[in-house]
């Protein structure tokens, strides 16, 4: 019984350790991100949209569990309290789950359009690139960040279509820019860990105060091009009811790192509420596509999971137990 329980906690050890690597709060995003593009592009079987769905949230995972392996030496800096620097998780183990997951998301996408391998290999070597090349080399590493949520709406077009259609050129293009701009803020909540591992960001380089303007500008952008993309929408008035919706919510988030007396626990904030914030964008596309409705069906819950997670675990997992307010 005695030597059961040790098990017990080691077994409980682990799964914690992987599910604080998925980051739960996050992986709703991809899920809307390749509804919204299969839905755009005219899809309704079930299986289709569960393709769909699964498989962008694979490949986000897998990009977790790369991410973290690459960020270990940054992270043992920055961040030591994380699965790998703090031993709950093997670099090894890590990268055997990243290839993992992507080889069963590739596995689910090859089986409905193998014409989508190109772009699965461009999102794949965009996650690789961005955690061993470009994260490291300033605003390269926030460009590839928003190509890949745009490569997970195109992904969600061609699991039910041959090619994804013209129409969601601009929507992708506004994923593109709005996570760029995300990615940046997240940039601003690591400064002293990038500049302490050598990592030369926006912010690094160039001070907080331009890297907020940028993301700023950036996000902008991001969210007029989506909503630019609803006059080809089946129901465009739904699809910007949902982008005015995101707009207020971004207003919000931005007020909340003006450059002056930004601290690092400030700049997280904004990131929380951008993170709820993109789900609602991403469900604009959905709208735009089937309607209101049916789309406030799926996005409540999954706003409301991603907010319950993000309060039990974002912190923790961002900053080390005991540290302050540090102005960045």
């Amino acid at each position: 019984m005695t030597a059961d329980r040790p098990a017990r906690r080691g077994l409980r050890e682990v799964a914690t350790a992987h599910w604080q690597t998925w980051r739960p709060y996050t992986t709703c995003y991809p899920a809307l991100l390749g509804l919204a593009g299969a839905l755009a592009a005219g899809g309704r079987r079930p299986a289709e949209l569960f393709v769909a769905v699964l498989a962008p949230v694979l490949g986000w995972l897998s990009g977790h569990y790369l991410g973290d392996h690459f960020d270990r030496h940054l992270d043992a800096i920055a961040k030591p309290q994380r699965p790998i620097p703090s031993g709950r998780l093997s670099p090894a183990v890590a990268l055997a789950c990243g290839i993992g997951c992507a080889a069963t998301s590739l596995a689910a996408l090859i089986a409905v359009n193998w014409r989508i391998l190109p772009l699965f290999a461009l999102a794949m070597g965009g996650i690789v690139a961005y955690s061993a090349v470009f994260k490291r080399r300033g605003f390269a590493g926030n460009l590839s960040r928003g190509v890949l949520s745009a490569l997970a709406l195109t992904i969600g077009a061609m699991t039910v279509t041959t090619w994804p259609p013209w129409t969601l050129i601009p929507v992708a293009l506004g994923f593109l820019l709005h996570d760029s701009a995300s990615n940046l803020i997240g940039t601003v909540r690591d400064v002293e860990g990038d500049r302490a591992g050598g990592y030369h960001s926006v912010p690094v380089r160039h001070g907080v105060r331009v890297a907020v303007r940028l993301a700023v500008a950036l996000y902008v952008a991001g969210v007029a091009a989506v909503g630019a993309g609803a006059f080809a929408a089946r129901l465009p008035g739904d699809q910007i009811a949902f982008v005015a919706i995101a707009a207020v919510t971004g207003f919000f988030a931005f007020a909340a790192v003006r450059p002056t007396a930004l601290t690092a626990r400030r700049a997280l904030r904004s990131h929380e509420v951008l993170v709820a914030e993109r789900l609602v964008l991403a469900a604009a596309v959905t709208a735009g596509a089937v309607g209101a409705g049916v789309t406030a069906l799926v996005v409540l819950p999954a706003l409301a999971f991603s907010l319950v997670t993000q309060a039990r675990m974002r912190a923790r997992h961002e900053f080390p137990a005991g540290d302050g307010e540090d102005t960045v």
